[in-house]
């Protein structure tokens, strides 16, 4: 099923972020986790993808293979482009279309200096609007509340999103955030762009002083006062923090919901437990 169709049916979805393993015997032990997300029921689990080399990029499409197969769930498959060619993009297409995988988060993925840029796609707009024109995709695509790193500000931000979503990015899956008055801005911004395709907050809860600190250096995401308190009075008592961080990402949740947002992309970073948590305390309100 393509993920767009759940949009047109109304009501909001729920759906994880997990990543492939990088050693085999962990891709071995990636049930249990994917035991207690599919229990939840979500709408999808997207699954990331490596940045050069085709042995991440395989086990991604390992792992997406099985949420359809074995757990009945619909993947959506991260696809990123600048280091790759038209022919390698054209090979993933196939068998992610062989494999019966019908979504596609298409990125530009990552600058990085120990892998080449290739020449024939520059931004993810180049890559979902070659998938559109090739294949029987539903292309979702990412955004960024708080401006991605490159842009210049937020009216640059706009132009490069509204040049996405006209390539054919058909949903969009925003990057972490904490402060929610942000993500509301922003999607108040998309609209008035005429971005008009669903904008799906994405959440971390982040359970751990250094994740946190980590996350909002990568992220450049706002660190409001009331979240700093949490951390500043808990991050020498794990277990304290824990539940704190998570009843941080659950009050952040259900402001979400409650103002209407379509749905919510949870970052789960493989952790069960975590997932288990979030969702037994929106599971009546999602």
């Amino acid at each position: 099923m393509k993920i767009s169709d759940a949009y047109k049916k109304g009501g909001k979805t729920l759906s994880f972020e997990i990543f492939p393993p990088k050693k085999d015997e962990e891709l071995k032990n990636i049930d249990g986790t994917l035991e207690v997300l599919t229990e939840l029921k979500p709408d999808f689990i997207s699954v990331t993808f490596g940045a050069g080399g085709s042995g991440n990029c395989n086990k991604t499409i390992e792992l997406a293979k099985k949420i359809k197969e074995k757990y009945n769930v619909e993947p959506v498959v991260h696809l990123t482009c600048l280091h790759y060619t038209r022919d390698e993009i054209d090979e993933f297409a196939r068998i992610l279309g062989d494999s019966g995988i019908e979504n596609i988060l298409a990125l530009r993925g990552d600058v990085r200096e120990d892998v080449p840029e290739k020449n024939d796609f520059t931004h993810s707009s180049d890559l979902a609007s070659y998938l559109k024109s090739n294949y029987d995709f539903c292309v979702l695509g990412a955004c960024y509340p708080e401006c991605h790193p490159e842009s210049r500000d937020m009216l640059d931000e706009m132009k490069h999103l509204r040049m996405k979503v006209d390539s054919g990015e058909e949903i969009l899956l925003s990057q972490l955030f904490f402060d929610n008055d942000k993500f509301y801005s922003f999607r108040e911004k998309c609209r008035i762009a005429g971005i008009g395709v669903p904008i799906i907050p994405g959440i971390m809860p982040v359970v751990k002083a250094a994740q946190i600190k980590r996350m909002i250096s990568m992220c450049r995401a706002t660190f409001p006062e009331r979240f700093r308190r949490i951390v500043d009075r808990y991050e020498d008592r794990p277990e304290s923090l824990f539940d704190a961080g998570m009843s941080f990402a659950i009050s952040q949740v259900i402001d979400l919901l409650a103002s209407g947002t379509e749905g919510i992309h949870l970052y789960t970073m493989n952790n069960p437990v975590i997932a288990r948590r979030m969702c037994e305390s929106i599971r009546n309100i999602v």
